[in-house]
């Protein structure tokens, strides 16, 4: 069956959003089957090229990760390349942080700085300027350390005396050492010289990105890069002036990469890939040398982001940079868009496709056929990606929340979406969370070990929304079965069905650390929220976990319709217990976000909220503001649950009375302070 639509603004009152891809993906895969023939032109397409043989790249746009590529070109690539398709891909985040993070580039950054007035000259970008000749010294080998092709060079870095010191190495002077010693000896002990150096040389390199941020780029992020331009904008109008604005230094570097890309590759076909906000702004400014340097070259946008807030698109002025925005797993689509550029297909007959007709009228249409199964999307390539010149940083010294920014991980799915997808704040009626689909363990296992043939990496991050214990049990037996070695941590939801026996097995397979939603912890909001677990519960299976020698990381939110200050204060208490009897050595409290396609979002009455109305929107639709008859200030409440949880994390203030953190009087918790204790028992 064939749908298209005419996309107009949608009425305020219509809450269609989106998945995030929260979950560390986006799948942007096609396949084709057969050769393609002949190109035929239809109206309105970009003129292709007559070779049969359509070239495709796949590009990850800044800002993702430093440590590890975002897997989304990889999931891609493989799967074309197994259906017999000319595809290639490229990490231009990572090669704009080379090239901007060394000595050229901080000669670049220099230049700029002093062609601006002192007096617009802030005291961070004065101090760079005053040590610039030990930056330029010292960048190459700090990079080359991150990257581990240096390591000996810890020995400077440890020593305090190599890397010129600014405003991040502040927050050293938080760890005081009673005794006058070692302040970070309490992280890394006597030893540990490798970990410290890079802890050294991550507060050194946000030194360097707060000077670029300061003097030439204000929106520059390493991870969130122009996010506000694209996050829940209904209009379009950020991102177009942001785009018709002079390149700056950032800019210019980043076209140059794109089009020495576009050089050495000759696509026919670009795909860009954008799974956060963070990552829209470069992703359009990476189109925009595309088309000015040749028109004819396609390119097409996907990702969590477009997944999540772009499904209502109807703003005209998206395709003067891209050709086609694809939504939801990319295979499927992509198969058709080749399709359809060789001349297999019209038009009217693409896959989950908006595109903009000759009068600027933009139309979704999808052919409505079959994705592709998860046993059959193949495994991902890293070919192509330069694998030895990723940085792993050392942001948080929290053993498990470094996982996330230190080491290269394999990144792989156990399944395709969520076999609970019940919860209330998350987008469960989005295909990524509600179409489940798992594969054998004896397929996932091949392709692990395809993977460790290509990449020599044993290091494996499973980003479900949240693995199956039966997929998993099974996983973890088949390693055994194999004798085949391996470290690999992932999400999971915290049920019954992980007994003690399971999380020994799952260590036995090289499982090092797990992650998993506590959310509000407290039962009353759990069961609103349909989590399907207790806080008994989760004592007692991340005490499993903990047991097994398997790190355990809580998601924690707060904010969630009906929260009261009792129950914030409630469930930093037993936060606090579940730190202190060891069964959770990292956490992260987040603000909840109603979002158009939760179902807080969809019915709101059934959770004692209600919606503020939405503008008209021709871009963006995503987080939708609501009111909560409580007028819980929980903004102020979030500066002390962030602050205690940073110092649980540190093994600090564990024995002090939770109400200490807050900076305005708070009710005394009603939980008893043996709780887990007893729960454990």
């Amino acid at each position: 069956m064939i749908a298209s639509r005419m996309c107009g603004p949608s009425p305020a009152q219509t809450l269609r959003r989106f998945p995030k891809d929260h979950a560390g993906r986006s799948r942007r895969r096609a396949s084709l089957a057969t050769p393609l023939p002949d190109p035929v032109l239809p109206t309105g397409s970009p003129a292709m090229m007559s070779d049969t043989s359509l070239r495709v790249l796949s590009v990850i746009p800044p800002m993702t990760q430093l440590n590890t590529p975002y897997p989304s070109t990889a999931y891609l690539t493989g799967f074309l390349r197994s259906r017999g398709i000319d595809a290639v891909q490229e990490d231009l985040a990572l090669a704009l942080v080379l090239r901007l993070f060394s000595g050229d580039g901080l000669a670049a950054i220099r230049d700029n700085i002093e062609a601006t007035p002192e007096s617009r000259r802030p005291p961070r970008v004065q101090a760079f300027l005053a040590q610039f000749d030990r930056y330029r010294t010292t960048i190459g080998p700090a990079i080359a350390f991150l990257q581990g092709r240096d390591p000996t060079l810890a020995h400077r870095i440890a020593g305090r005396s190599f890397l010129p010191e600014g405003s991040r190495f502040d927050s050293l002077d938080v760890y005081v050492d009673p005794d006058g010693g070692d302040p970070l000896a309490w992280a890394f002990g006597a030893l540990g010289l490798q970990d410290r150096a890079r802890h050294l040389a991550t507060l050194y390199l946000n030194d360097v990105a707060d000077v670029l941020r300061e003097a030439i780029d204000p929106r520059f992020e390493f991870v969130r890069y122009a996010e506000s331009l694209a996050q829940s904008q209904p209009t379009f109008d950020p991102l177009a002036e942001a785009l018709a604005a002079p390149l700056n230094l950032v800019g210019r570097t980043l076209r140059a990469l794109t089009l020495d890309a576009i050089a050495r590759h000759a696509p026919q076909l670009v795909l860009l890939s954008v799974p956060f906000p963070g990552a829209v702004y470069a992703a359009f400014r990476i189109a925009q040398a595309i088309k000015e340097h040749d028109p004819a070259i396609v390119t097409a946008l996907g990702g969590g982001f477009v997944n999540t807030e772009l499904r209502e698109l109807c703003e005209p002025r998206v395709f003067d940079y891209f050709d086609y925005v694809t939504l939801d797993d990319g295979e499927r689509p992509i198969l058709a868009l080749l399709d359809h550029l060789a001349g297999g297909r019209s038009q009217e007959r693409l896959v989950r496709t908006f595109v903009r007709d000759d009068d600027a009228t933009v139309r979704y249409i999808n052919l409505g056929e079959a994705d592709i199964a998860f046993a059959e999307v193949g495994t991902p390539t890293w070919d192509g990606l330069p694998l030895d010149r990723y940085l792993s940083v050392l942001d948080m010294l929290n053993p498990m929340h470094r996982l996330w920014s230190d080491g290269r991980w394999n990144k792989l799915t156990v399944a395709h979406g969520c076999y609970w997808k019940k919860c209330s704040f998350c987008d469960v009626s989005l295909d990524y969370i509600s179409r489940y689909d798992g594969v054998a363990a004896t397929t996932l296992v091949d392709r692990i070990e395809a993977i460790i043939d290509e990449t020599g990496q044993t290091g494996f991050h499973f980003v479900d929304e949240a693995a199956p214990p039966k997929a998993l049990k099974a996983l973890a037996q088949e390693l055994l079965d194999r004798r085949r070695a391996i470290s690999w941590w992932g999400n999971i939801r915290f049920e019954k069905s992980f007994t003690r026996e399971l999380c020994r097995l799952l260590a036995d397979s090289g499982c090092i650390a797990i992650s998993g939603g506590l959310e509000v912890a407290s039962d009353r909001l759990l069961k609103l929220m349909n989590k399907g677990v207790s806080v008994e519960q989760v004592a007692r299976v991340t005490h499993g976990f903990s047991e097994a020698g398997i790190l355990v990381h809580a998601y924690l939110m707060y904010g969630f319709p009906t929260q009261t200050v009792q129950d914030t204060v409630d469930a930093l208490e037993y936060v606090r217990q579940l730190f202190e009897a060891g069964c959770i050595q990292s956490g992260f409290f987040h603000r909840f976000a109603c979002t158009v396609h939760s179902p807080v979002g969809q019915q709101p009455e059934m959770y004692g909220v209600t919606l503020a109305p939405l503008p008209p929107a021709s871009f963006a639709r995503n987080d939708v503001r609501f009111l909560d008859p409580t007028g819980v200030d929980h903004d102020m409440l979030g500066v002390a649950l962030n602050k205690a949880l940073y110092n649980y994390m540190h093994g600090i203030g564990l024995d002090e009375d939770v109400r200490s953190w807050f900076s305005d009087r708070v009710p005394r918790p009603r939980v008893p302070r043996q709780f887990i204790a007893r729960a454990l028992r």
